[in-house]
């Protein structure tokens, strides 16, 4: 019986131990500072964004993260300030078990660059105003004309189709957009004016581009051509030089 009550007693004293260590390493863990953050881009071939812009924020909004507490951190909030940033698309932030502040950053998506009188801004994927950047230009079409136009869903529309289109993409450098919305665009290493017309048919308007680009570089005829009309889906209209 007296041995049974001597384990009794030190199993409690190992409990005790036990919780005590727990609630010793526990807040002990929350009141080390966060280390430096590391910073993890997901589409890192357009730089808009640099390490040093997502560490200004933090400094800014929280003082930096050297001064931040593990249990004072809002991982929401933190991801709130960086998502406001004109560049940035989406953020997650986490808190790793060694104490870093892990930021993975996805940058906006620029498909076309607008030229507005004066000014200038991208057009990202999503159809969105996106401001130029001092850090990185993007290879997108330039958009001139009714620039009005150029924010319309289906104008956006068309511009997805191109940037995603690796043919297209390599090949469309610019489009204008006219007052009754029609669009010409321009070739990257051919002079002619593409007549592409209205945002209509745009999938057969392009299916026929292609197959006349292809067709007409063989026939080593590309450049006597002046205009390529594709307003009308059942055939390509060429106007000579």
């Amino acid at each position: 019986m007296r041995k049974n009550w001597l384990i009794n007693i030190q199993l409690i004293a190992i409990f005790g131990v036990v919780v005590f260590l727990y609630s010793f390493t526990s807040k002990r863990n929350e009141m080390r500072k966060i280390s430096k953050p590391d910073i993890e881009f997901v589409n890192s071939e357009s730089p808009f964004v640099t390490h040093e812009m997502v560490n200004k924020l933090l400094i800014e909004n929280f003082g930096g993260t050297s001064s931040i507490k593990k249990e004072q951190v809002d991982l929401k909030r933190i991801e709130q300030t960086i998502n406001k940033h004109s560049m940035i698309d989406n953020s997650e932030v986490y808190v790793s078990v060694d104490g870093k502040l892990k930021t993975i950053v996805k940058q906006k998506t620029p498909i076309a660059r607008v030229f507005n009188d004066n000014s200038s801004f991208y057009i990202d994927y999503k159809g969105d105003r996106m401001p130029l950047s001092n850090n990185f230009s993007a290879r997108v079409p330039l958009i001139y004309g009714d620039v009005d136009k150029a924010l319309d869903k289906n104008f956006v529309a068309l511009l997805k189709k191109v940037y995603s289109d690796d043919f297209l993409k390599k090949n469309i450098i610019g489009m204008t957009i006219n007052d009754d919305g029609s669009i010409v665009m321009k070739n990257r290493n051919y002079s002619y004016d593409i007549i592409f017309g209205r945002t209509i048919h745009m999938d057969r308007k392009f299916d026929n581009y292609k197959a006349f680009f292809q067709k007409a570089v063989q026939d080593t005829l590309i450049s006597s051509y002046s205009k390529i009309n594709l307003k009308f889906t059942k055939q390509v209209v060429c106007t000579k030089e």
